[in-house]
């Protein structure tokens, strides 16, 4: 991509290219071939740690999109600038979708010469955005082959078996410059750089909790029982953890209970929910849950879903299927809990692969909603797999999503900086898509509610477990690394204006890198899985399918409940807040954030679980959690950290300091 926003420097993305394969069926000598125009950067770089498999199907029909440039990648940053400071006299007057387009997307003309080569490769183009920044198409992998002067094959990589072009792409020297000076990349034939995960997490070890009741001994709020039958750990009986937050409970201790009861629940907001497949029960599921845990019903027209329709989905094995049906319920019914007014849309990807994609970027390039919550991360290991096509495909629809007035917040991980608890440091990394630098990476806190909804203290949530074995707490407190909210310094991208004097030094730097990079978490909400928040769906049980009540946790539920903050907030405003990012950079230091640090002593408390996770017939199993031990690189300290961004939002306190800055906030749509 051009220069990048603010300044990015992608680290192990660009590798030599391959010799390009001639199109022609005759062998000719080497100086006889014909030149090819090579798309840089469009050989996947996972290639050598996998296994080719077979060839791809000569016949097999095979659907990809074409990613075209923005114009002015340098004028829209500064507009972003200009848009989001709330000293700005520009601050709010975000662009309608029409003004983006004229001023940032593509050329018309652009546009219909791409989508002009590609029917003349004799591919089907199958959709183009709205704003000409990504043309879909499908074909035979025959004429992908022949069109892009690779191979496809599967191969065996990371335990899947996934589809990849086996070296540069190319086109045709012929082919018209309008093309070639359009075209950025080429997304979707590379599956292993796109698959994407869920960012929830399972209550602990064992994971089964997460189907059925919640198993007692557990509390109503933080400290209510104490595990005296359990060995002491740090001195002392920890208290049991909560069986689940409700909604009531994170509405109180987050202070969004008063505004709510006066009518500031979001309406006139829109939040949408993107993620993989449907869930064919989510609107009973929700309604029921509502009712089981006293919230208002979704109203008619409230909640609506755009998905593919039965018959659209695909990649179902490889991308786990109905196992997306527990995020979606979560999201959905955080993101209300939260807002109980604002309209929730949910747009479920055809797969987690380019149907997420697509899903994402629709949402933005319609202006469907505005805010948008993205629990899942791009699943890689390692970033320098993804590619950098891939790579801009997002920069350029965030870029779009700040522009035009949307928040869009993306799970930061449930992995803390990927350092397995300080024993990898060589792995440590900040997630993507959560460090693009115009989305609220949101991170992951251990929440302590009282019993009079009472909010008691907050910490980092990074989780070392010990299991029960032979009346010992085994190993000896804190235990092993399991989980944390991720966090860290991004090898992507270049530290953004907003983050500038306020992220220490010490914690922006990655090894190679010539500048301060952008760091995450932005902000953070509870996360910790021990704790979690009760969530209601339809499962299917070794006797029978029904409707229960279980808790998770993860970063998947401390973005869709931001997302219902920033509902609430923008109705308070009396106008969507847009990218918000530099607004909560803004509260750091001030009493509309908790600045969340450290404990000063060892936080512990007991979760019990059902050793077969089904029912208690072979059981219990009682576990011992250290909360924020900081055995990872991540740390909680007094102002910005890399644990915790700028905090957690302090009550109604936060939400007026949000709804503060003057500036005119316009929205155009």
């Amino acid at each position: 991509m051009r220069s990048s926003l603010p300044r990015r420097r992608a680290v192990g993305l660009f590798v030599a290219a391959a010799t390009a394969v001639a199109l022609t069926t005759t062998v000719q000598p080497a100086s006889a071939q014909p030149q090819r125009h090579r798309l840089p950067d469009s050989q996947p770089h996972w290639l050598s740690k996998a296994h080719a498999v077979r060839d791809v199907a000569s016949a097999k029909q095979v659907h990809f999109g074409v990613l075209l440039k923005m114009r002015d990648q340098a004028g829209a940053d500064a507009k972003i600038k200009a848009l989001s400071d709330p000293d700005s006299a520009s601050y709010g007057k975000w662009l309608s979708s029409a003004q983006f387009r004229s001023t940032y997307a593509p050329a018309a003309a652009d546009v219909t010469a791409v989508q002009s080569w590609l029917k003349g490769q004799g591919f089907a183009v199958t959709k183009t955005l709205t704003s000409g920044m990504f043309v879909e198409a499908s074909g035979t992998a025959n004429q992908v082959e022949k069109s892009f002067g690779t191979s496809l094959k599967d191969y065996s990589y990371r335990g899947s078996t996934v589809q990849a072009n086996d070296s540069v792409l190319s086109v045709a020297s012929t082919t018209p410059a309008a093309v070639t000076g359009a075209i950025d990349g080429v997304v979707g034939l590379d599956q292993a750089s796109a698959l994407k995960k869920p960012a929830d997490t399972l209550p602990g070890p064992p994971p089964g909790a997460r189907f059925g009741v919640n198993v007692q001994p557990c509390s109503a709020y933080f400290g209510q029982k104490t595990a005296n039958a359990q060995p002491v750990a740090n001195g002392k009986h920890p208290p049991y953890a909560v069986c689940g937050y409700t909604p009531d409970q994170l509405q109180s201790a987050y202070g969004e209970d008063s505004l709510i009861k006066h009518g500031t629940d979001g309406h006139g907001i829109t939040v949408a929910i993107t993620d993989a497949f449907a869930s064919p029960t989510i609107l009973q599921d929700a309604q029921q849950y509502n009712k089981i845990q006293h919230q208002p019903l979704f109203k008619k027209g409230q909640f609506r879903q755009i998905t593919p329709g039965p018959d659209g989905y695909a990649n179902v094995d490889l991308c786990g299927g109905s196992g997306w049906y527990g995020e979606e319920t979560l999201d959905v019914e955080a993101v209300h809990a939260m807002a109980p007014g604002a309209k929730v849309v949910y747009v479920g990807g055809s797969d987690c692969i380019s149907g997420l994609d697509d899903a994402w970027a629709s949402t933005i390039d319609n202006h469907v909603a505005d805010v948008i919550t993205n629990s899942w991360t791009d699943g890689v290991d390692d970033l320098a797999d993804l590619g950098q096509p891939y790579i801009d495909f997002y920069q350029q629809f965030s870029t779009e999503a700040a522009l035009t007035g949307i928040t869009v917040n993306f799970s930061s991980g449930d992995s803390g900086d990927h350092t397995k608890g300080g024993t990898d440091l060589a792995s440590k990394t900040a997630e993507f898509p959560a460090d693009l630098p115009y989305v609220t990476g949101v991170g992951g806190t251990s929440l302590e509610v009282g019993k009079k909804g009472d909010w008691l203290g907050e910490f980092g949530w990074q989780t070392d477990y010990s299991q029960l074995v032979n009346g010992a707490w085994t190993p000896t407190p804190p235990g092993t690394y399991s989980s944390g909210g991720g966090g860290g310094a991004s090898q992507l991208f270049a530290q953004p204006y907003y983050q500038r004097g306020v992220v220490p030094d010490s914690i922006s730097h990655v090894a190679g890198s010539d500048g301060a990079m952008r760091v995450v978490p932005d902000i953070s909400m509870t996360a910790d899985p021990n704790t979690g928040m009760v969530v209601g769906e339809t499962q299917a049980f070794p006797d029978g399918t029904y409707y229960d009540q279980y808790r998770i946790g993860g970063t998947s539920l401390s973005s869709p409940l931001l997302a219902g903050v920033v509902a609430v907030a923008s109705q308070q405003a009396g106008h969507p807040l847009g990218f918000v990012n530099p607004l909560y950079y803004k509260q750091v230091g001030t009493n509309g954030l908790h600045d969340i640090v450290a404990p000063k002593s060892p936080v512990n408390q007991v979760r019990t679980n059902l050793v077969n996770g089904v029912d208690d017939t072979a059981g219990l199993a009682f576990v011992l959690q250290t909360i924020d031990i900081q055995t990872s690189t991540l740390h909680s300290t007094r102002g910005y950290d890399d644990e915790t961004g700028v905090g957690s939002p302090n009550g109604p306190t936060f939400f007026n300091k949000l709804a503060g800055p003057g500036g005119g906030g316009g929205h155009g749509h």
